[in-house]
């Protein structure tokens, strides 16, 4: 999901995302320290709970409770480190905790009062608040060993868990501290570390969630069991605004192991004692379909009404200079068209959820993304209040923005299943992977067009860009926050603030209303716009008779971190030898992008080789990225690896396509991902930087794809302007 607001988009992103300085470090002393006190005398574990984010106790654990969501990507571990680094923790004494849903004190500070894992903002917003957090239990562990000991403050010194007087050669563990600790004053202000006396950040610390993971300890949705629970497995329409309009049981309710079966209005749900079951039931099911609003259309007819809508202008997302008077004087025109397909998430985890309804009250376990939107759902479809909606936030197995949806759909679908059976039993709701392969949301299609104009010197005086696709904040409650004067800016964002000083340049957009859901995919708007302007720069660079790199670093000298990652991924990359040759029949190529996204800048290398057939493999990718500081510099590199994976597989393979409405893929033979031994050699460089953290869960995605394509036409001079890329 993406919420980081470009330059030009500022203001209206800022109306919903309502950055704000405060810390909601949500302090429980001195307002609530007597309770707390007698909690701590009460309790064999005696902890100081200084704030909402970290607790220590007797046992000299250190809780670190995290905010957002840990689904690969790395949060919980950094999220501690910022912790520890400032209560000079041992990092074998970190212990990780999911916070519950309060978005009063957990709230995502660069997104407003809501709950929310996405858009790349877990480091960048917590940064500050989680140093704080951990700086203020350090004060108070010194100000507890200062008055036991009866030494000043300024004499004590902490390093790996241990409170230590050196003159007196007094120590003592946090553990020891934690009681006496609980007792002081809670200071209203503490001094964070220099950037220079970092110990954890921006070093290397075991993840974690890595042994949990390996050893099958970790709990997923999926490992959740409750006395009598139910499983719940859904038959979805065909098609998309189908609703049920009859149903018949009889045989479903024959099978061993199926207790129940109810409709939702847009499905019918079959309970059993077992998935299994469930499933079985399900498969004997059958429903006749109301389609008086279904979506019946061919994938080919949206993108041919698409280009239809591209021969007009759209509402203008940016405007600088006049470039239809610039283009009338160019020497020479470049005009190009780009398609993209719908785009599955894919998750390695399909959607899943539990829920288990009380008197006035509702339970749920689930990889929780978006707290505060689904306490909310739930709490409306059940007609109670949302802090009765209690929210256990587990590990996911990947989300990619899947689980972040605004209208809470598989979640609202568990809650309805229980509610439905009045709440009897616990239910475990659980899609199958054809179920969010068809009956899921995605990436939107899109086209774009371009059309730029090099002046006798070579240089671009007009660029104009247009854009049709659907919107994805349209119809939600954010509407009239992210959508203004027509223009949707997670459609538009990398379109909008192209970073190339180009003086006549024009972006517009259409947003037509299609039936089918959408929702943001790993790095949103840049998914599309990444790989048609750094396509277009590499032909406009061709055309110049110039050096793609060169071209590049030409018109970003108002952009110098652009231009810094791109000359050190061409560095790197060797960008000016030539490419070994390949075997008899193939042809080698190098391409390069460079891309903002989420706050940070990455550009890529890739090396391609394009066989006789028409293959083609790609053999390596340099990456570089500018973040900021790196917390975790292995996370970083994860994170970059990562992308590239999940970037190559939509590249070569991705396209979600309809037939009549209906979804042609359902699993992973007909929708693929790239397999092991497809993945290149992949090296990542990190920008050394003393900078607030930016984005590296989503930037590294956007790159790739434009860099291969521009790699297999410096190899064929073929121009590959349609995803996924074929040369057949």
């Amino acid at each position: 999901m993406s919420t980081t607001p470009s330059s030009k988009t500022t203001l209206p992103r800022r109306a919903f995302l309502q950055q704000t300085s405060a810390l909601t470090l949500a302090l429980y002393l001195p307002n609530a320290r007597a309770g707390l006190v007698a909690q701590a005398q009460a309790s064999n574990a005696a902890n100081l709970e200084p704030n909402a984010f970290v607790r220590i106790g007797s046992d000299n654990k250190v809780i670190v409770i995290v905010k957002h969501l840990e689904m690969g990507q790395g949060a919980h571990t950094g999220l501690a480190t910022l912790l520890a680094e400032e209560l000079d923790a041992d990092w074998e004494q970190i212990v990780i905790e999911a916070a519950p849903a309060d978005a009063k004190r957990y709230n995502n500070l660069l997104m407003g009062p809501v709950q929310l894992t996405g858009g790349s903002t877990a480091m960048a917003n917590s940064f500050e608040q989680m140093r704080r957090a951990g700086a203020t239990a350090r004060a108070m562990l010194i100000s507890a060993a200062a008055a036991q000991w009866g030494v000043g403050t300024a004499s004590i010194s902490v390093s790996k868990g241990r409170v230590t007087h050196l003159a007196s050669k007094r120590s003592a563990s946090f553990g020891e501290l934690a009681t006496r600790a609980a007792e002081m004053p809670v200071p209203t202000d503490v001094t964070l570390k220099d950037p220079k006396q970092f110990v954890l950040i921006g070093k290397h610390a075991p993840r974690k969630d890595a042994r949990a993971k390996s050893n099958g300890t970790a709990i997923y949705t999926q490992d959740i069991r409750l006395p009598g629970m139910l499983t719940a497995v859904v038959a979805h329409p065909p098609r998309f605004g189908s609703t049920v309009k009859s149903f018949d049981a009889d045989a479903v309710l024959k099978i061993p192991g199926v207790v129940d079966v109810v409709s939702i209005g847009s499905g019918v749900a079959v309970l059993a004692n077992d998935f299994w079951s469930a499933k079985k039931g399900r498969d004997a099911l059958t429903v006749k379909w109301g389609e008086a609003n279904a979506f019946k259309h061919d994938s080919a007819e949206v993108m041919a009404q698409f280009k239809m809508l591209a021969r007009d202008p759209g509402a203008v997302a940016r405007k600088d200079g006049d470039a239809d008077v610039a283009l009338s004087k160019a020497s020479k025109v470049v005009d190009a068209a780009f398609e993209f397909p719908y785009l599955a998430h894919a998750a390695m985890e399909p959607m899943n959820c539990v829920v288990r309804l009380g008197r006035g009250e509702c339970e749920i376990w689930n990889g929780e993304q978006f707290q505060t939107g689904d306490q909310a759902a739930v709490a409306q479809l059940l007609g109670i209040a949302p802090d009765k909606v209690k929210l256990n936030m587990l590990f996911a197995g990947g989300s990619f923005g899947r689980r972040a949806n605004p209208v809470a759909d598989y979640v609202l679908e568990a809650a309805r299943i229980a509610q439905k059976i009045n709440g009897r039993a616990p239910v475990k709701l659980v899609w199958t992977r054809e179920d969010d392969m068809r009956a899921g949301y995605y990436r939107p299609m899109f086209f774009h067009t371009i059309k730029a104009g090099l002046n006798a010197k070579g240089k671009v005086i007009a660029w104009k860009h247009r854009l049709v696709g659907q919107s994805i904040f349209a119809g939600t409650a954010m509407e009239s926050m992210m959508v203004q004067n027509g223009v949707d800016h997670s459609s538009v964002e990398g379109a909008q603030n192209l970073p190339y000083q180009i003086d006549n340049l024009l972006v517009d957009l259409h947003s037509p209303t299609i039936g089918v859901p959408v929702l943001w995919w790993r790095s949103v708007g840049s998914t599309h716009t990444a790989f048609s302007t750094e396509v277009m720069i590499d032909e406009l660079a061709f055309a110049a008779k110039v050096d793609p790199v060169k071209f590049r670093l030409e018109m970003l000298n108002k952009n110098p971190r652009h231009a810094a990652v791109l000359n050190h991924a061409a560095t790197k990359a060797g960008w000016n030898n030539r490419l070994a040759a390949g075997k008899p029949g193939e042809k080698r190529g190098r391409g390069i992008a460079v891309h903002e996204s989420f706050g940070s800048v990455v550009a890529q290398v890739v090396e391609v080789t394009v066989k006789a057939d028409k293959t083609y493999r790609v053999d390596r990718v340099v990456c570089v990225v500018d973040c900021g500081i790196a917390i975790n510099p292995d996370n970083v590199n994860a994170q970059m690896e990562g992308s590239i994976g999940f970037a190559m597989s939509a590249a070569k393979y991705g396209a979600i396509t309809l037939n009549n409405g209906i979804v042609d893929q359902s699993n992973f033979h007909d929708y693929r991902l790239i397999n092991i031994a497809e993945m290149p050699k992949v090296e990542v460089h990190i920008m050394p930087s003393m900078k607030p953290p930016t984005g590296v869960g989503e930037p590294g995605v956007p790159p790739f794809a434009p860099a291969l394509s521009n790699a297999i036409a410096a190899a064929t001079g073929v121009r590959l302007r349609k995803l996924p890329l074929k040369l057949t």
